[in-house]
């Protein structure tokens, strides 16, 4: 199945919604909607379900156009962030209640569920009542109830999000293996960049109910056309400056010139933003020496938060604050001068307009 949107528009009292959203996704496919919170995600998939019907453009559905057809007349399922089982039945009934709802033969009923809870690795629990397992092997059995349905477009709006980090980390894993077995369309929801990346697949990133970019999730994530896009693909967030670019030299807005090196080279004279990702960002004493072209700025460290195995260090430079993400336990006590390294390979430069400027460079990942 193929799920095509045209200039999709939705707006409630005035408010827009989802802004002329175009996508094609292809049968057997994953496709992440990344965004943050209010983006246009769960908007987004109501549409495609059927579920709401768009103010203007078109829904179609392997050729057939289907914007009026409702959820009940087309092949969907949909498991949301808060999964819900029903608690008297057991793990077995939940799966299959879909099945039984369609009226499908017990041994048809019996193979699939068998199916799913393989899948999903619920086969010890189907005698199971919900609330006699953990959270996470409820999720699964939600999503089981999902998948038995063998739906050609399934939907999951943030299905992990109320998860320990442990138990969403299994299933992240899990979760690719499983798209792969099925020849459905699968989207799925949420805000975290790394959860995107762990997924693969394709990605979309949304802002403010635009879609900004969609692709196979390294290249958005590489190579974001926009500075919309690479604002939306980065956590923690992205860190930019302004600066100009004038004959041999690029002069930052907070002070001080460097040579041209890098993307830099690629460009003419002008302003631009640089946009560097927080694990790009070295810290080094005032003063050290630095790589011929590197852009080298002095800063004071605001505060550090150290996470066991990573360190988010917060620097001022002059009014701008950058935010480094460094390995190990690294306390810098705050008032610090420190002397904050970019490598040019690793910026992402836009222009006025936020547009990707200058040739792409895999090293800016």
């Amino acid at each position: 199945m193929s799920l095509v949107l045209e200039k999709v528009r939705r707006e409630i009292a005035g408010q827009v919604h989802i802004r002329d959203v175009s996508l094609e996704l292809q049968r057997g496919s994953l496709n992440v909607l990344l965004g943050a919170t209010l983006a246009g995600k769960t908007s987004l998939m109501r549409l495609m379900a059927g579920l709401d019907v768009p103010t203007a453009g078109r829904v179609i559905v392997e050729g057939r156009d289907v914007t009026g057809l409702p959820v009940k007349k087309r092949s969907v399922a949909m498991v949301y962030q808060q999964f819900i089982n029903y608690p008297a039945l057991t793990v077995y009934e939940n799966i299959a209640s879909p099945l039984r709802v369609q009226g499908l033969p017990r041994a048809e009923i019996e193979s699939r569920v068998a199916d799913a809870a393989r899948l999903m690795r619920l086969e010890p629990y189907l005698q199971r009542r919900p609330l006699e397992m953990s959270g996470g092997q409820q999720q699964r059995c939600a999503i089981a109830r999902a998948l038995v349905k063998r739906a050609d477009l399934v939907l999951l709006d943030e299905p992990l999000a109320n998860l320990d980090y442990k138990l969403r980390e299994e299933l992240r894993e899990e979760l690719p293996r499983i798209f792969a077995s099925t020849g459905a369309v699968f989207v799925y929801a949420t805000t975290e960049p790394t959860e995107a990346l762990l997924l693969g697949g394709n990605t979309a990133t949304l802002l403010e109910g635009a879609l900004t970019q969609f692709g196979p999730t390294p290249d958005v994530y590489r190579h974001p056309l926009d500075l919309d896009t690479a604002r939306v693909f980065s956590d923690p967030p992205l860190n930019t400056l302004e600066v100009t670019k004038s004959g041999g030299q690029v002069r930052l807005a907070t002070g001080g010139t460097v040579p041209v090196a890098g993307v830099f080279e690629s460009v003419p004279d002008g302003t631009y933003t640089v946009g560097v990702r927080a694990h790009h960002l070295e810290l080094a004493a005032p003063g050290s020496p630095v790589a011929p072209g590197t852009l080298s700025l002095d800063a004071v460290v605001s505060v550090s938060e150290i996470t066991g195995s990573e360190s988010f260090v917060h620097v001022d430079i002059g009014t701008s604050r950058l935010t480094a993400l460094l390995t190990g336990v690294r306390r810098l006590e705050p008032g610090a001068a420190v002397a904050v390294h970019i490598d040019p390979l690793h910026i992402l430069l836009f222009d006025t307009k936020g547009r990707r400027a200058g040739r792409q460079l895999d090293l800016a990942a």
